[in-house]
């Protein structure tokens, strides 16, 4: 396998487009960067093992050409001469979906390389990058991604499961899940425990959880904080 460094000192020029669409490959890499070698570079490393690449030398032109939800990942450098690659991140933060993101520089700063991580970005690497580098974050960036996608698609879920629950009933699951029983229960909201117990089997039909060990896990993928059970 090639080196970056080998690939960057290549002169042939090669077109600044989409690459390989063949549709087993693992998701598309997004390649910003104004230097065209390091641009060609980068596209050499990942068509070397069959990634499918789009190139682009500014931020404004990846940011018109993105698709939402697309399986991708983006490699970005830090400084151009229009919007930097720390402005797109902050850009992408305000998106709706999100896409991982892997920051080249070819400067060394800290301060550079910590702002790129507190702005979401899964890693930073500096130019010239070692190929066996560049794919391991790649594969790794994609893999959080995964990861961020069946968590929220877990939670969505969830909130489904919950969204006919009464603001009483959600009182009530939140006070069962913490562990108290039908009379304690029925004694701190004044009301009978049949009536508790009514609510804990609509809890249950309308979740479709089929034991309280469902029912926690339902309830835990539905919040962020548990105090969001009252919500």
């Amino acid at each position: 396998m090639r080196s970056f460094a080998e690939i960057y000192a290549r002169t042939e020029p090669l077109p600044a487009s989409a690459g390989d669409t063949d549709p087993s490959s693992p998701g598309v890499v997004y390649v910003v960067d104004d230097d065209f070698f390091a641009r060609t570079a980068v596209r050499a490393i990942l068509e070397d093992t069959d990634w499918r690449v789009e190139e682009f030398s500014t931020c404004e032109a990846f940011l018109a050409a993105i698709e939402p939800d697309a399986e991708a990942c983006l490699v970005v450098d830090v400084h151009f001469p229009g919007m930097g690659g720390l402005q797109l991140l902050q850009r992408l933060k305000g998106l709706p979906w999100q896409i991982p993101v892997v920051v080249i520089s070819g400067s060394s700063g800290v301060s550079e390389a910590v702002q790129s991580m507190r702005t979401g970005a899964c890693d930073f690497l500096e130019k010239p990058v070692a190929s066996d580098r560049l794919l391991a974050s790649l594969a790794e960036a994609f893999r959080q991604s995964r990861d961020a996608k069946a968590v929220a698609t877990m939670h969505q879920a969830a909130l489904d499961h919950i969204a006919d629950l009464t603001p009483r009933q959600r009182e009530i699951m939140r006070l069962v899940l913490a562990g108290h029983p039908s009379k304690n229960i029925a004694a701190d909201l004044g009301i009978s425990r049949r009536t508790v117990e009514n609510h804990r089997a609509s809890i249950m039909h309308k979740t479709g959880a089929r034991s309280l060990p469902a029912l926690a896990k339902l309830a835990l993928s539905s919040i962020w904080r548990p105090d969001e059970l009252m919500a």
